[in-house]
C-alpha cells in the first residue's frame, strides 16, 4: 500500500508532456485580389503639399503656401466661416480666459473688434483682472508662489477697489459687469494711459457687448472689503441675459471658445438651450474651441452639442499666442484687408 502511494505522488510530481500542437501553415495568398493604385481614394495629394517659403512673400503668399490637411483645412473652415458670418451681418462671439489676455492677445482682439469681425466678448471673471490692470499701469499677471506664503498673493489695493465700486455702481445703474467696468475705464481714462488696449473699455466705447460671467470666490477682488455679492451677482446674471440673447441671434454665426476650461463653455451651452427654448433658429452656427489642450468641457459643451444636429463644430489646438494671430490674420486676408 505504502508503495502504491509513492508511485501515486511520483505520478502527480511529474506532468505528462504536452502533445505537439498540429502545424499551422501560412495563410495562402495566391488568390488575393487586388486592384490598380489609379482607382483607389486617396487623402492626400501633391496639390496639397506645402510650398516652400520665399523670403519677401506675402502673408496671403504664406497662408495659401500651407499644406491643405489636417488642422490647415480647419483653420480656413474657420477663417472662411468667420469671414462669412461678418460679410452677411451675423454674430461672431469669442468666449475667453484670462491666458488670452496674459500672453499679449488684447491688441490682436481689440483690432477684431474695432473692425466689426467680432460682434460680441464673453469672458471669465479672472479676464477683468488682467484687463483692468493692463490698462492702469501695463502690466499685469502676479507671481503667485512668490507671493501665495506671505499673504500677499491678491491683494493689489487699486485692482480690488476699484474694479469693486466699478462692479457695485454699475449694478445701482442696471449694467452688467462688463458694460459697468469699461464705462469706469473710460470715464476716468486719464487714470488708465494704456485704455486702448482694454476690451472692456473697448467694448464701451464702440457699443459692443462685453459680458461678464463670474463664479464667485474666484477671482481676487471677491477677498476685497469692497466686494458686494449682490452687485456682482446681479451684474452677472445681466449679462448671462446679454449673452443670451445674442447668441439666441447667431443662427449663420460664429462662437469661439478660446482658452476657458470650464465657465465659458457650461454658459454657452445654457444660452444655446434658452435660444431653442424661445423659438429660435439654431441649426446654421459654427462653433469652435481653440486651446494648447483638448479638454472635456469646451469640445463636448462648445464643438459637439451644439452642433449635433445642424452647423459645424471645430476644434484647433495649439498655443494661443500663436493661433489666435494666426487666425485672425486668415480672416482679414480673406476679407480682403
Amino acid at each position: 500500500m505504502r508503495k502504491r502511494r509513492e508511485k501515486v505522488r511520483a505520478r502527480a510530481s511529474s506532468p505528462e508532456p504536452l502533445s505537439p500542437r498540429a502545424a499551422i501553415e501560412p495563410i495562402d495568398l495566391s488568390k488575393l485580389k487586388t486592384y490598380p493604385l489609379a482607382r483607389r481614394h486617396s487623402k492626400v495629394r501633391l496639390a496639397d503639399f506645402a510650398v516652400p517659403w520665399r523670403k519677401g512673400q506675402s502673408l496671403d503668399r504664406f497662408l495659401k503656401a500651407l499644406p491643405d490637411i489636417l488642422a490647415v483645412k480647419t483653420l480656413r473652415a474657420v477663417a472662411h466661416a468667420i469671414a462669412r458670418a461678418h460679410r452677411h451681418g451675423r454674430p461672431v462671439i469669442v468666449g475667453m480666459g484670462a491666458h488670452l489676455t496674459k500672453v499679449g492677445l488684447n491688441p490682436i482682439l481689440v483690432d477684431l473688434m474695432e473692425r466689426g469681425i467680432v460682434t460680441t466678448v464673453a469672458m471669465n471673471g479672472a479676464v477683468i483682472i488682467h484687463d483692468f490692470e493692463l490698462a492702469l499701469r501695463g502690466h499685469t499677471s502676479e507671481d503667485v508662489e512668490a507671493e501665495i506664503d506671505s499673504g500677499r498673493f491678491g491683494m493689489a489695493e487699486e485692482t480690488g477697489r476699484m474694479l469693486n465700486e466699478a462692479i457695485v455702481r454699475g449694478a445701482k445703474e442696471g449694467q452688467g459687469i462688463g458694460e459697468a467696468i469699461g464705462r469706469y475705464i473710460n470715464r476716468y481714462q486719464g487714470q488708465f494711459p494704456h485704455l486702448r488696449v482694454s476690451l472692456l473699455a473697448t467694448g464701451a466705447r464702440l457699443g459692443i457687448p462685453v459680458t461678464v460671467h463670474v463664479a464667485l470666490g474666484t477671482d481676487i477682488i471677491h477677498m476685497h472689503p469692497t466686494a458686494d455679492g449682490a452687485a456682482i451677482g446681479a451684474g452677472s446674471l445681466l449679462d448671462f441675459r446679454k449673452l443670451a440673447a445674442v447668441v439666441a441671434g447667431m443662427e449663420g454665426g460664429v462662437y469661439l471658445n478660446l482658452g476657458s476650461a470650464v465657465i465659458l463653455p457650461e454658459v454657452f451651452l445654457k444660452t444655446v438651450t434658452l435660444g431653442r427654448n424661445l423659438g429660435h433658429s439654431l441649426t446654421d452656427i459654427t462653433t469652435v474651441n481653440m486651446d494648447f489642450l483638448p479638454h472635456y468641457r469646451p469640445v463636448t459643451n462648445v464643438v459637439k452639442r451644439p452642433t449635433q444636429k445642424g452647423g459645424h463644430g471645430y476644434s484647433l489646438i495649439g498655443h494661443h499666442e500663436i493661433m489666435v494671430p494666426l487666425l485672425a490674420a486668415a480672416v482679414i486676408e480673406e476679407l480682403g484687408g
